[in-house]
């Protein structure tokens, strides 16, 4: 249903960004406009598959699908991030004066897309009416960039690397020699990321610089085209998947939106960056968790366009729906809050001797745990909210090949004798020390099923100290994002502490001996939101 290819828009500096429409089969409109802003090139089969214009297009939309800044059809340099505000505020205000468009503009669209979306936002064009974002971050320096002061190694570099091509064939357009190696060289990095064994220089950010390939910038005067804009006041539908790689991003820009009596809807699965079927990791969430009929109706898009003719007041259409749905976990089924976060009561839980996890806070004297961090073979990662290669899939995975490394401490409740839900954010408190600086902390939060798997739910990583002999014992805060879960009877929580999470986690941490304390006086703990009633409905 492409009606017109290749569309110019001119950027108030001049560029030239270019666009394929998608016009309604039948009518000559007018008609509101759905914009997707996108670096992965507009034409892309798996873009498209996921943004579905011809399927928007029947509903009524007049669906535009743009290349930014210096991707594929559009002019310019490619600089991650650094022009979506400007470049679409220009975007949306030439979208609303197409022929056959409405004067309304919406954006749609995940990931990048979705941070394309909110970058608009924050400069307020007059004829932007809605966001539609899924999977995308808040402050990139929180997911994106880096997570606890530790930079996200593996996430930038292969992101950075995915998008090279591009940026090779534009620099070596009219040198074919040059491009035949560089294309090689890109080539060879991305196979070395892919495989599972692949060494830690393999996921050097030296690359980047090597071939080169735009990436993170460097220096504080980079900050402020990152930093989190402010919330758009403006009706917003957000979704996220508990295993996104930014979905703590995704919470917090949902809480932020809305306001002034616009509607701000949430929707979050149990999903990855990359996958939101029923099969995610090593789990089955049943067919109702997959987006093509979420709980056993309509399909992620058609939720999204309901709520979009909602919004626009399209014959027809209900009030738009505010409020969350969530997917629970272990017992996989979904529910609908009132609000995000749900009321919670704050219930903590103490690390023990003997490798306990106890709502009893420890004795005085009790003696901590240490382990040794070995910076050649540091502990890896196994699932988790990860955006890497197909050698390091997403989700929930067991966790008993980590929890049996010597430098991986464990720490397990009792069989639970009710179930305990658990919805919101979870963090967690430990009191470390370490023989040598500086220091890298990884909290992850199980659930071990009587059977002894222990899958994963989410983690956190904090930074402590700086180069440098042993630090007294200090206080650090490991935020481990949020999570939707039930422990049911039976079952046992469990909390990992490790000094790495390889590939994902750049660490400078040198070999040293890593202590955690739990004694009465220097106490380590981890802090769960428990529900049960208030602000959420029961299933």
């Amino acid at each position: 249903m492409l009606t017109n290819s290749e569309v110019e828009a001119v950027m108030r500096d001049g560029t030239v960004l270019r666009a394929d429409l998608h016009r309604p089969p039948a009518g000559r409109g007018p008609w509101p406009v759905l914009l997707a802003r996108c670096p992965y090139g507009k034409r892309d089969p798996g873009i498209l598959a996921r943004l579905a214009p011809d399927a928007a297009a029947r509903r009524g939309y007049l669906v535009v699908l743009q290349d930014t800044r210096g991707r594929f059809a559009s002019d310019g340099d490619w600089e991650p991030l650094v022009h979506e505000r400007d470049d679409g505020y220009d975007t949306v205000r030439w979208a609303a004066r197409l022929p056959g468009a409405d004067g309304r503009v919406a954006m749609y669209g995940p990931s990048y897309l979705g941070q394309a979306q909110w970058a608009a936002a924050a400069a307020a064009p007059p004829e932007l009416v809605a966001v539609l974002p899924e999977f995308a971050w808040s402050d990139p320096y929180d997911g994106l960039l880096a997570r606890g002061g530790v930079p996200e190694r593996g996430l930038v570099t292969q992101w950075s690397l995915g998008l090279g091509q591009e940026v090779l064939r534009r620099r070596y357009a009219t040198a074919p020699r040059e491009l035949r190696r560089a294309l090689a060289q890109w080539a060879d990095a991305v196979a070395a990321l892919d495989r599972p064994d692949a060494p830690a220089g393999a996921w050097d950010p030296e690359i980047l610089r090597r071939l080169p390939v735009p990436g993170r910038p460097d220096g504080p005067a980079a900050r402020p085209a990152y930093a989190a804009s402010a919330p758009p006041r403006l009706p917003a539908f957000t979704v996220a998947g508990w295993y996104d790689a930014f979905v703590q991003g995704s919470l917090d820009h949902h809480h932020r939106a809305g306001g002034a009596g616009h509607p701000a809807a949430l929707l979050v699965g149990p999903w990855s960056h990359g996958n939101q079927t029923a099969r995610v990791g090593a789990a089955d969430f049943g067919r109702d968790a997959d987006q093509a009929a979420i709980d056993g109706g309509r399909s992620l898009l058609d939720r999204e366009l309901d709520w979009l003719d909602a919004v626009l007041g399209k014959d027809g259409a209900d009030r738009p729906a505010g409020g969350a749905l969530v997917f629970v976990m272990g017992v996989n089924r979904w529910r609908r809050l009132d609000r995000w976060p749900p009321e919670s009561v704050a219930t903590t839980w103490f690390l023990r001797a003997a490798g306990a996890l106890s709502i009893r806070p420890p004795a005085p004297g009790e003696a901590p745990d240490t382990f040794r961090h070995d910076p050649a073979d540091p502990a890896p990662v196994r699932g988790g909210a990860l955006l890497l290669t197909a050698g390091y899939p997403a989700g929930p995975f067991d966790q008993r090949p980590v929890e049996a490394r010597p430098d991986v401490l464990v720490f397990t409740s009792r069989p639970l004798a009710g179930p305990l839900e658990v919805i919101g954010r979870v963090r967690v408190t430990l009191t470390v020390a370490a023989s040598a600086g500086p220091a890298d902390w990884v909290a992850r939060l199980c659930d071990v099923a009587p059977d002894g798997t222990s899958v994963n739910l989410t983690d956190g990583i904090a930074r402590t100290g700086g180069p440098g002999p042993a630090e007294a014992p200090v206080e650090v805060p490991v935020d481990l994002w949020s999570t939707a879960h039930v422990f049911r009877p039976g079952h046992r929580l469990r909390l990992q502490v490790a000094a790495a999470g390889r590939p994902r986690w750049e660490s400078l941490s040198p070999a040293a001996v890593r202590t955690v304390f739990h004694d009465a006086d220097r106490l380590s703990r981890l802090v769960l939101p428990v529900v049960g009633g208030g602000a959420a409905t029961r299933w």
